[in-house]
């Protein structure tokens, strides 16, 4: 892994790299696409270094991480929401400002038809074989941002409803009412 890490000519991809690996626990390909999703997300839409960034992975799996220590994004801010439909896809946009009701984002995404030119990373994605990461990264680096898809999509920005509190009947603990139910939703789960 030393020897792809080597490769990487880009200081500020390095640093990125030297991050996401103590997060993560290792530099995965899926780690690494979050990272290239990233970039490309930061030169369409300008992304500066202290942006409120906001995004939805499409799978839980690796892409998440670098958001999440790059950019501050976490399900507990949220900055960061997984739609688990497992497809190596996220949408990234930036803060919305006061008053705005849709902002620019841009939905990017691991092409498979443009995998294809890349035998090894294409038998990965499509899970055609077993490939291990030290044979995906290299390609991933050598394939830069000609493996992605992307479009720009308005994105609706969320107005902060007040939190209504309810203790449930079942439990008695609090919880925040969605509707104008009795009983949270642990409990309703468990009827």
């Amino acid at each position: 892994m030393d020897e792809i890490i080597a490769k990487i000519d880009d200081p500020e991809t390095l640093s990125m790299v030297k991050k996401i690996i103590p997060f993560h626990g290792y530099l995965s390909s899926g780690a690494f696409i979050g990272l290239q999703m990233l970039q490309i997300a930061q030169r369409l839409l300008d992304i500066k270094e202290g942006d409120k960034v906001y995004v939805t992975c499409e799978t839980s799996a690796c892409v998440p991480d670098p958001f999440q220590i790059l950019c501050s994004s976490t399900v507990g801010n949220k900055g960061l929401k997984i739609l688990d439909y497992g497809k190596m896809a996220v949408t990234i946009n930036k803060r919305g400002e006061p008053g705005q009701k849709v902002t620019k984002g841009v939905r990017i995404f691991l092409d498979p038809k443009k995998t294809a030119k890349y035998p090894v990373l294409h038998a990965w994605y499509m899970n055609e074989r077993k490939v291990p990461h030290e044979e995906v990264l290299p390609v991933l680096l050598e394939a830069g941002e000609d493996v992605y898809t992307w479009q720009f999509v308005d994105v609706p920005v969320p107005v902060k409803a007040k939190k209504n509190i309810a203790i449930c009947k079942v439990c008695g603990e609090s919880f925040i009412r969605i509707d104008d139910e009795d009983i949270c939703q642990g409990c309703s789960a468990s009827d």
